[in-house]
């Protein structure tokens, strides 16, 4: 390694409302829960990402876990500051160094931000030890990460769903021609499920347990090519607190489901509505990419293919579609004018 590399160090980080991933020399070298440990009464940091999860929903009261971004944007500016920092100290504790190196970042959004919230991640990132930070739109990112040319003068129309949002954008010419940003995502998913145990099974879940609901039979239609076998769960009945035992079919969260996705395909209806015909016929030829968690759900491409007339392809690893876009970003700094300073 070289004396500069100490020095200056370039980093890509996907800020996501679930998740965070961060990219260094075009690999992931962390990805980690978005989520922190605090200590009530000292209101020191005791534990971030993966440590803190597995005490999320389990800790006494004299420590909360917090997760500093909802619905895409921070919603805790503490604690935000305290994760980035922690996962930068992580990622530079395999360099350890007498001097702290000059950082360049590249930190992903969401397309519907205000200026506040624009404010609040280049600040966080700032305080954290970024010392220049640059940011870019997720949907500009996930269309990076898929291999799109989102310089060519021809429309590609992306729709990314994360942990906060769901991010619906046609893109050309290097810029975003028409956008939606929804907050019906992966938390919304997680909260239907819950709402769902209750109603349907009498039993109260906790986010995790309906996060692997979730992963295990998550799917989006009654009928699929290849069926997830049931998943069982425990938990306290609603009524008696005693423990019972559920098994919940795919069936179940594709009907429990369904309001979300409903809500997502009004989106994808209105940006189609409002993009501009000549960039309208290249979507329909090269049809529509999914990308983040929510594009894991099974049969979703399917349904939004048959709903809407128009073909749908899940990207390679939606996970890191976003990740990827933004590594491909923080190389071409000076080149890409869509890049917010």
């Amino acid at each position: 390694m070289s004396l500069f590399s100490f020095w200056h160090q370039e980093l890509a980080i996907d800020l996501g409302t679930a998740n965070t991933v961060i990219y260094h020399n075009g690999q992931i070298v962390l990805d980690e829960p978005s989520i922190v440990a605090v200590d009530n009464s000292s209101g020191k940091c005791i534990a971030i990402g993966q440590r803190a999860k597995l005490m999320h929903e389990k800790v006494y009261p004299g420590i909360r876990t917090i997760r500093p971004l909802r619905d895409g944007v921070i919603a805790d500016f503490n604690a935000a500051e305290m994760m980035i920092r922690g996962f930068i100290r992580q990622v530079n504790s395999k360099h350890r160094s007498l001097f702290t190196p000059n950082l360049k970042i590249v930190v992903g959004i969401p397309s519907g931000s205000t200026e506040v919230e624009i404010r609040a991640v280049r600040d966080s990132t700032e305080h954290a030890g970024g010392r220049d930070v640059y940011m870019i739109y997720e949907p500009m990112a996930s269309a990076l990460g898929i291999g799109l040319n989102v310089e060519a003068p021809q429309g590609n129309m992306v729709v990314d769903i994360g942990g906060g949002t769901a991010e619906i954008a046609v893109i050309s010419l290097g810029g975003i021609v028409v956008q939606e940003s929804i907050k019906t995502a992966g938390d919304e998913f997680t909260a239907d499920i819950q709402q769902y145990m209750r109603q349907q099974h009498n039993i109260r879940i906790g986010e995790i347990t309906a996060e692997k609901i979730k992963i295990a039979v998550g799917a989006v239609l009654p009928d699929l090519d290849e069926e997830p076998e049931p998943y069982t769960i425990n938990g306290p009945n609603l009524m008696t607190a005693h423990p019972v035992e559920a098994t919940i079919t795919h069936q179940e969260i594709a009907h429990c489901l369904d309001r979300s996705i409903a809500k997502i395909e009004t989106s994808i209806m209105h940006v189609l509505e409002n993009t501009p015909p000549e960039l309208y016929t290249d979507i329909v030829s090269e049809g529509i990419y999914l990308s983040g968690g929510g594009a894991l759900l099974r049969g979703l491409a399917k349904r939004l293919t048959d709903k809407i007339n128009i073909p749908f392809h899940v990207a390679n690893d939606p996970l890191h579609a976003v990740g990827r876009g933004t590594c491909e970003a923080l190389k071409n700094t000076d080149r890409f004018s869509f890049l917010i300073r």
